[in-house]
């Protein structure tokens, strides 16, 4: 992992395109926006040295984006760069600034369908289904197997986890009525006397 600075992005790529390193192999970003120091995004590169068969020098350029300033973009020193950039953009909602994939028609989505909102590999992206029902196939964090809670551990809010007062819930009823008690059943009444047999009428 190599860090530059921000401002030597697109320089620092181009350095090493020249030293060798000419195949793109992809980019991304992680969210760190929550970091306690510099909060922002890592935006990550990894490119590869093809030159010696049987060899793969590679490098992973690592940056810290602060949210809402625009990346220089790479698709001038690396046309597979656009789709990347693309993908990082629509998950992420960063910018990149000249991105130019040679159609005209700038960023756009790559992914996600038509109308969909929000950007979803960011940690402030809440997942609906996680506030509809419970996760399927594992626990929140710490909760054991046979109890709500671990003894110990402190309970910790997973990222895309809606706290309790997001989106519409039904609300719980604040008396909740008794349940009607049974009726008792009827008392059996005394057993009919048994009838003559046949033959002692007179």
């Amino acid at each position: 992992m190599r860090d530059v600075p921000f401002g030597e992005w697109s320089s620092s790529v181009l350095t090493l395109r020249e030293e060798g390193y000419a195949f793109f192999d992809f980019l991304t970003a992680v969210d760190e926006t929550d970091a306690e120091t510099d909060p922002g995004f890592d935006v990550v590169c990894h490119l590869i040295d093809p030159s010696e068969p049987g060899t793969l020098r590679s490098v992973l350029l690592r940056t810290r984006a602060t949210d809402g300033v625009p990346v220089p973009s790479l698709t001038a020193l690396f046309a597979g760069a656009a789709w990347h950039e693309r993908e990082t953009h629509e998950m992420f909602g960063i910018d990149f600034d000249g991105f130019d994939d040679g159609s005209g028609r700038g960023m756009r989505p790559l992914l996600l369908p038509d109308g969909f909102e929000g950007t979803p590999l960011r940690k402030s992206f809440m997942l609906a289904a996680r506030a509809s029902k419970p996760w399927p196939g594992g626990k929140e964090p710490g909760e054991g197997h046979e109890s709500a809670r671990a003894p110990g551990r402190r309970r910790v809010q997973a990222p895309g986890v809606p706290g309790p007062d997001w989106g519409p819930r039904e609300a719980p009823s604040a008396v909740s009525s008794p349940s009607p008690e049974p009726e008792p059943s009827p008392e059996p009444g005394p057993s009919p006397e048994p009838g003559p047999e046949p033959g002692e009428l007179s």
